[in-house]
C-alpha cells in the first residue's frame, strides 16, 4: 500500500508493508500433533517460533502461536483456547505443488491416513498429476505435479 503526501513543496511516496499470512486454528489441542505431522511430510516445513499457554492458562501447555515457514509461505497456527461450532473447510486449501511424482505420493499417502480423500491421486487434464486430501485434522491439501513445461 503506497501513500503520496506533500512536505514543504515535495511529494513522498510512504510505503506500508504489510505481511499476509494463512492462519490455521485447531481445536481442543491438536496443533502439536498437526505441526508434527506436517514436520513429517514436508522437509520444507519448519516452526520459526512458537508460544505456548502458561501452566495458569485454562489450554496450559498447547499452542498460543506458531509460525512456520512453509518454502516461503508464511504459516500462523493456534490452539483455539474457546470451542467454536466450526472447523476447517476445503473450501480453503493448501495448495502445494511438487517437483516429482514420488514426493507427491508419499505426502499424498501420509495426509490421507485418517483423513479424507476428495479426488484421488490422478491425471484430471490439467496438470501430470493431482489430488486432493483433507488430513485427519480437517485441513485440506491440493497436491499437484505441475505438467512438463508449467
Amino acid at each position: 500500500m503506497t501513500e503520496v503526501v506533500v512536505v514543504f513543496g515535495v511529494t513522498l511516496s510512504i510505503i506500508f508493508i504489510m505481511k499476509v499470512s494463512t492462519h490455521l486454528m485447531f481445536q481442543n489441542g491438536r496443533a502439536k500433533d498437526a505441526l508434527d505431522l506436517y514436520r513429517s511430510v514436508f522437509p520444507c516445513f519448519s516452526v520459526t517460533s512458537i508460544e505456548k499457554y502458561g501452566p495458569e492458562d485454562d489450554a496450559a501447555g498447547q499452542i498460543k502461536i506458531a509460525e512456520i515457514d512453509f518454502d516461503g509461505h508464511r504459516l500462523i497456527v493456534i490452539d483455539s483456547p474457546i470451542q467454536h461450532q466450526f472447523d476447517f473447510t476445503p473450501s480453503v486449501s493448501l495448495f502445494v505443488n511438487f517437483d516429482n511424482n514420488a514426493d507427491l505420493e508419499c505426502a499424498f499417502e501420509k495426509l490421507a491416513v485418517d483423513g479424507k480423500i476428495m479426488m484421488p491421486l490422478d491425471n484430471y487434464g490439467f496438470s501430470a498429476r493431482f489430488g486432493w486430501v483433507s488430513d485427519l485434522f480437517g485441513v485440506s491439501w491440493q497436491l499437484n505435479l505441475p505438467a512438463t513445461g508449467s
